[in-house]
């Protein structure tokens, strides 16, 4: 459970490190970044977890999200990992796809081959990397947690925060893929890491847990109304939908004029750190 030291920088009135480490769900060593803000010895600070998308590494938010200001006042630590293994034994798309293999983990446990070895982000983000922040960071409060993510990293957060409720005090999403079972993206993924059997996919898809009973304490999504993704990808409507059929207290919100990018998420990211931070209070 040891972890190598990549870079530590400050910011913000908190340290930003980058860490490595061997991982014995993936069979791969895997990188992911933390943010924490100061705080004086012995003081639990709650973590907010952050999934990111298609093709994107922990760097992207690191470098894109503006979250550490929001983070540093309201005193969260900010996990970001990364979206899938990567390493020159990995398999990847045979064509290179970008919505497929490295880069494109779906946050799954894979059950086909040559896949099902080491694509196994839900073990990872869900047992594995908790278990590595609470003991390699000890002013994270691991009874207090939050996620959050984008794209299909909104998938994650969504679905991770449905299936652990007992862990997740509070879930939000920015621009999330909210039913893989009927959009290109998420039947292409479930299709390649899970087979052909539909009934497999839908401890993967938000708005089926939603009819399968699950809940959460509360939802924040933001949608950009100029997201070119918006009417074929993500389908928010799908989750207004099934959150009102299932009585899920939800607040989504669709932002005119925004696109799928990180100019969005930035725009945004201060607003969900500030409404994890309210929900996460010892």
């Amino acid at each position: 459970m040891t972890i190598e030291t990549l870079s530590t920088t400050r910011s913000h009135g908190g340290t930003q490190g980058v860490y490595k480490h061997p991982s014995t769900t993936t069979g791969t060593d895997m990188t992911f970044a933390v943010f924490v803000p100061d705080h004086a010895a012995g003081t639990k600070l709650p973590v907010l977890w952050y999934l990111s998308g298609l093709t994107c590494t922990h760097a992207n938010v690191m470098e894109k999200g503006e979250y550490r200001a929001a983070c540093a006042e309201h005193g969260v630590i900010f996990v970001a990992p990364d979206t899938s293994p990567r390493g020159e034994d990995v398999p990847d798309d045979p064509g290179a796809a970008y919505d497929f293999g490295l880069g494109a983990g779906f946050y799954v446990d894979a059950t086909e081959e040559p896949w099902a070895k080491n694509y196994r982000m839900r073990s990872y983000i869900e047992d594995e990397l908790p278990s590595l922040i609470l003991r390699n960071f000890a002013g994270a409060d691991m009874t207090r947690q939050g996620i959050t993510g984008h794209s299909m990293g909104g998938h994650g957060a969504l679905t991770i925060g449905l299936r652990n409720q007992d862990r997740f005090r509070s879930v939000s999403a920015f621009s999330p893929i909210v039913a893989p079972l009927h959009c290109p993206w998420g039947e292409k993924a479930l299709t390649g890491y899970l087979g052909d059997n539909r009934e497999d996919w839908h401890a993967y898809d938000a708005c089926a847990l939603l009819d399968q009973g699950l809940r959460l304490p509360d939802l924040l999504v933001d949608q950009g109304e100029s997201d070119n993704f918006l009417a074929e990808q993500l389908k928010t409507e799908l989750l207004v939908e099934a959150c009102e059929r299932n009585g899920q207290k939800a607040e989504i919100r669709m932002q005119p004029g925004y696109d799928h990018s990180y100019f969005f998420i930035s725009t945004f990211m201060a607003e969900h750190v500030a409404w994890h931070a309210e929900r996460l209070k010892a």
